[in-house]
């Protein structure tokens, strides 16, 4: 069974496109029958590249993010996906704004899949400018996503 995993941050520039070309990577190591997308919760960079930091860091990295485009989440992503991922607490709060009543959707804190790291969320790189940094809790969050998909 394909599983639909939807990685969603504010802009879709920075943070969500990461998580999707890394778990990309891992699910493929791993095995994993996924599909996969990122979306962000504004409107602010539709159509629009991941930002050149991410994509020169995710890069280095062996990540090739340049190509996917930015888009804007919707509640019809609540019936196309089977679980969606947000980057921190705010992007919980907006998909949630978003979700059609009764509808079941799976919606977790991508940090939730890494306790170990004690991270609350993460940090968007996109101000920070510490992408190398964003990227090393999100591959946490990746292996630890795959380990539980692995399991179920």
């Amino acid at each position: 069974m394909t599983r639909r995993i939807l990685f969603v941050c504010l802009g879709n520039i920075c943070r969500s496109p990461s998580a999707e070309g890394v778990f990309r990577a891992v699910a493929e190591a791993a095995g994993l029958d996924v599909a996969l997308d990122s979306a962000g919760t504004g409107d602010w960079h539709i159509g629009e590249a991941p930002c050149p930091g991410m994509v020169h860091a995710a890069a280095a990295r062996g990540i090739d993010i340049s190509g996917l485009r930015a888009r804007q989440m919707g509640p019809d992503d609540f019936a196309a996906f089977d679980l969606i991922i947000g980057m921190d607490p705010g992007n919980i709060e907006d998909i949630e704004m978003l979700r059609p009543h009764g509808v079941q959707t799976t919606v977790r804190l991508f940090t939730d899949y890494a306790p170990e790291t004690g991270a609350s969320h993460v940090p968007d790189a996109y101000y920070t400018r510490d992408y190398d940094g964003a990227l090393d809790l999100i591959e946490a969050c990746a292996a630890g996503l795959a380990r539980a998909l692995s399991d179920a």
